[in-house]
């Protein structure tokens, strides 16, 4: 049994409006958002743009969340491959975020409900057109008509303080210098 139930065609209510979240990288993709606002570039209201440290610290759940709290879309937005600010962040989002959009469609939702985008801080011009082009994807597609929520999953807890040095395989540790 699929999440979505659509039966062909959805027939959305008159005036109906995709409700779209934005999860957008502080260094890039929100600055390009807020040039766009600065230069008075329009774009639909409807989506409501979330700024997040990294595309690489994007936990998959808050998708679901999303997903299952009413949202009709969600766009990730980070920085492009190779100009990230923490170097490897929008290297581990991509590999992600391809494997969870994956399990959104084994799960029955359709493919261009959740997008992956990469905009840099001077591209305010690709934001407004990505977000548009989103928000027209996603119109297309109808109210999203969940038949059950969307399992969410639990993630293994992160070590720190000597259980985090104790996980890390001896041949990583580097050895003590003695002086």
């Amino acid at each position: 049994m699929s999440v979505v139930e659509n039966n062909g065609v959805v027939q959305a209510p008159e005036g109906w409006e995709p409700k779209i979240i934005a999860f957008c990288c502080h260094w890039c993709t929100y600055t390009g958002a807020d040039l766009a606002g600065l230069n008075r570039m329009n774009y639909p209201a409807n989506v409501r743009v979330l700024r997040i440290p990294c595309s690489g610290r994007m936990n998959p759940q808050y998708v679901i969340e999303a997903l299952n709290k009413g949202c009709d879309g969600v766009l990730v937005c980070g920085c492009h491959p190779g100009d990230c600010h923490y170097v490897t962040g929008n290297y581990f989002a991509r590999r992600r975020m391809m494997i969870f959009k994956r399990l959104l469609e084994y799960e029955g939702l359709e493919p261009d409900r959740f997008q992956v985008r990469w905009i840099s801080g001077a591209e305010a011009g690709k934001f407004r057109d990505t977000v548009m082009s989103v928000v027209e994807q996603v119109r297309a597609l109808g109210p999203l008509n969940l038949t059950r929520e969307i399992p969410s999953f639990d993630l293994p807890a992160v070590p720190d303080g000597q259980e985090a040095f104790d996980a890390v395989p001896e041949e990583v540790v580097p050895e003590e210098v003695s002086a």
